[in-house]
């Protein structure tokens, strides 16, 4: 197995030996009746569609499912085979805990009551809210559970709060690979350990960007992909890519070049190319860029643009057709979503080994951008929805234009006017001064 200690000349874990796979470790907790428990926020598509992947993973075991819609999460668990009579709702931490240890699956609507239950290693969220989130890792750190979010927009928001607040208490926080900054995140310490020097870091995105994009421009897509079409048009208005690409800015410190990336049109056969360094003809003006770019070839992929110095390496990259001599791409060209979110879940549990936290210092934040004319007493509706956007840029401007975190945008109230195309700034909304994730960001940009 892998082991860690603490080590002072490291900040972290050092791996002391690798004597097993992942796989073997897990079939061993699943023969010993000793599965990792998982307690997961989220019923709705990206929770039943982790419920039914958990399913299928040995030695693991999704034990909690928590909905505020309790019909939802039941129907997430039966859609995986489960029995109905197998199913507990729970509203009481001695009844979750005893049906847990008869082998039951248990549904709540208490983030709190499941953070408080014995048998859960480990919580999730798996929403695309970041208040969703805030509340399921906050309870998670305050019970002395470890935490691995499927949930980019929660971190890019509060996730530096969520990271001390963890390490204070003696627990692991971590997001999950399947979403693409996960996923490029272990493609950039690949290229990394291998001494290679990171040009660009970015995703190849999956739909046409249309910043005006509403429910309504995207409901007939939505429909044939049986999709939400506010969740449609947040791929589609960008906001989702620029909470993808700040999450991984955060991590690496990797910066955009300008304000909502470039987002050129590449194919692998021209990426490397367009973001070599300026001085050599390319788009980047300086190493360490994260951007994104559009076109079917490398949609759903994560890739990074390297600089090779060794000539040597240079020729042998060039011949194994990763680059044209001076530059090279390494492109993944799949995320897999929650889907793949098991295995960094267990490497958290058995390993103490995290896949992406953010540093220490921010790198970029996501503005929120009115798409139309907006009046006070008005609330702002939820990401990919009819009054707002998100916008990357680094944290220092968006720190210099007061603007709020799109983060904490859905269900603002504007107690004065934005005009469309505005950047929308804290002094323009009410927010909810009770909700963790306003509490933690308000932490968070104290330090």
């Amino acid at each position: 197995m892998l082991r860690y200690e603490d080590s002072p000349q490291h900040d972290g874990f050092l791996l002391i030996e690798n004597t097993a796979m992942l796989l073997n470790e897990l079939k061993q907790r699943a023969a010993s009746g000793q599965p990792i428990r998982i307690a997961a926020s989220g019923a709705g598509w990206m929770g039943s569609g982790f419920a039914a992947q958990m399913a299928h993973v040995p030695g693991m075991e999704l034990s909690v499912l928590i909905d505020p819609d309790l019909e939802a999460a039941r129907t997430a668990f039966t859609a995986t085979g489960l029995d109905a009579a197998d199913i507990v709702e729970a509203t009481h931490v001695g009844p979750a805990m005893d049906a847990i240890r008869q082998g039951k699956r248990v549904v709540t609507a208490d983030v709190e009551l499941a953070a408080q239950i014995e048998a859960i290693d480990v919580m999730t969220d798996v929403t695309p809210s970041p208040a969703s989130g805030a509340a399921t890792a906050y309870a998670a750190i305050t019970h002395g559970k470890d935490v691995v979010l499927i949930n980019i927009e929660a971190d890019v928001t509060v996730g530096r709060a969520l990271k001390k607040l963890a390490a204070d208490a003696g627990v692991l926080y971590s997001v999950s690979s399947g979403d693409e900054p996960g996923c490029l995140m272990e493609l950039y310490d690949f290229v990394t350990t291998l001494g290679f020097e990171p040009i660009v870091i970015g995703k190849g995105k999956n739909n046409p960007l249309d910043p005006t994009a509403t429910p309504d421009t995207v409901a007939e897509a939505a429909r044939r992909a049986n999709k939400d079409a506010y969740q449609t048009a947040s791929y589609v208005d960008g906001s989702k890519t620029m909470f993808e690409m700040t999450c991984a800015a955060n991590a690496t410190g990797c910066r955009p070049m300008q304000r909502g990336m470039v987002g050129p049109e590449a194919t692998q056969a021209t990426i490397t190319e367009i973001f070599s360094l300026r001085e050599d003809g390319g788009l980047t003006p300086f190493p360490g860029v994260v951007d994104f770019v559009q076109g079917a070839a490398m949609a759903g992929g994560v890739f990074v643009t390297v600089r090779v110095q060794d000539g040597r390496i240079a020729d042998d990259l060039k011949y194994l057709k990763v680059g044209n001599g001076r530059y090279s791409t390494f492109f993944r060209p799949y995320h897999l979503w929650f889907i793949e979110a098991p295995i960094s879940i267990a490497r958290a549990v058995l390993y103490r080994q995290t896949t992406l936290v953010p540093l220490d210092q921010p790198v970029a934040d996501v503005l929120t951008i009115a798409k139309r004319d907006l009046r006070p007493g008005e609330r702002l509706d939820d990401f990919g929805g009819y009054t707002f956007r998100g916008l990357m840029d680094t944290a220092t401007a968006v720190a210099a234009e007061n603007g709020l975190p799109a983060g904490l945008a859905p269900g603002a109230e504007l107690i004065r006017p934005v005009a469309s195309g505005a950047i929308i700034t804290w002094a323009d909304v009410r927010l909810d001064e009770t909700s963790p994730v306003v509490r933690l960001r308000r932490l968070q940009d104290q330090h």
